[in-house]
C-alpha cells in the first residue's frame, strides 16, 4: 500500500469514530488514546510532511516509539490521507498492513517499525545525525515516547548525547500518563532540562498549549515537550 493518492476528508472530531473501526483483544486502548490530541496537533499544524511528500528528502520526520498502542496514530494517518479510512477495520488481521505494532514497510507515512520500549529516541538521534551528514539541516525530527520508556537506559544515553551535542533538529514528545516505574527528581521535564534540552510541561489535551510548545524557538538545543494526560489506570 502506498500513500499520496487518498484525499484527506476528516478532522479531529472524526478521530474517535475512526479509532472505533479498529477492534480486537490487543488494542492497548489507553496507550493509544493518551496520544490522540498530541498526535493530531502535530500532524494538523506542525509537521512539514504530507502523503505527497512522504518520501521527500527535506520532509520532517515523525517516529512513533510508543508503538505498542498505534490506533490513534493509524487514525490520524487515515484522517490525513495516507491511506483509506476503510483499511482501519482490518487492524490486526493476518493480511492487514496495520499490525499491532507499526511496520514501516507496510504503513504509509511510518518512518520506523516500533513497539519495543526504548528504541525510538536513539533512532531519532541517529536520524538527525544522518540528515546532518547529508547536509540536510532544515528537516525536523520528532519522536513520541511514553513516560514508561524512560525506565530504559537506551533513552538516557540518547537524551544525554542529544543535549551535549546541541541537536536542534530533534524534538521529543513525552506522553506522561503516570505509567513509569521510576520517578525523576524535578519530574520528567527536569531530567531533560538537566541534560541541556529546551523543555515545556503542558496539558496533553490542550491543543493551543500543545501547538505553542511545539513551535517555541529553541536555538542550539533539542526540544522536549512533556504532555500530561489522565493516568493510565483510569
Amino acid at each position: 500500500m502506498t500513500s499520496a493518492t487518498v484525499a484527506a476528508e476528516y478532522g479531529y472530531a472524526d478521530l474517535p469514530r475512526l479509532m472505533s473501526l479498529m477492534t480486537g483483544d490487543e488494542k492497548h486502548g489507553p496507550a493509544a488514546t493518551s496520544t490522540m490530541d498530541a498526535l493530531w496537533v502535530l500532524y494538523d499544524r506542525v509537521l512539514r510532511v504530507s502523503p505527497r511528500t512522504a518520501d521527500a528528502p527535506d520532509r520532517d520526520r515523525f517516529l512513533l516509539s510508543k508503538g505498542h498502542g498505534p490506533m490513534a496514530y493509524y487514525a490520524v494517518l487515515a484522517a490525513k490521507g495516507y491511506f483509506p479510512a476503510s483499511v482501519l477495520s482490518t487492524f490486526g488481521a493476518y493480511d492487514s498492513p496495520l499490525g499491532h505494532h507499526p511496520d514501516r514497510l507496510l504503513v504509509p507515512g511510518a518512518e520506523i517499525g516500533s513497539g519495543s520500549l526504548g528504541h525510538g529516541l536513539p533512532l531519532a538521534v541517529g536520524t538527525v545525525l544522518g540528515l546532518r551528514a547529508r547536509g540536510l539541516t532544515d528537516p525536523r525530527v520528532w519522536v513520541l515516547i511514553g513516560d514508561a520508556e524512560l525506565d530504559e537506559g537506551s533513552n538516557h544515553e540518547a537524551l544525554a548525547y542529544a543535549g551535549a551535542a546541541g541537536l536542534e533538529q530533534l524534538h521529543t514528545l513525552v506522553i506522561d500518563n503516570s505509567s513509569a516505574t521510576h520517578g525523576w527528581r524535578g519530574g520528567i521535564a527536569g531530567r531533560f532540562e538537566a541534560a541541556g534540552w529546551s523543555v515545556a510541561d503542558v496539558d496533553g489535551r490542550d491543543h493551543r498549549a500543545l501547538h505553542a510548545s511545539y513551535t517555541a524557538p529553541h536555538p542550539g538545543r533539542p526540544r522536549a515537550v512533556v504532555a500530561h494526560v489522565e493516568p493510565k489506570n483510569r
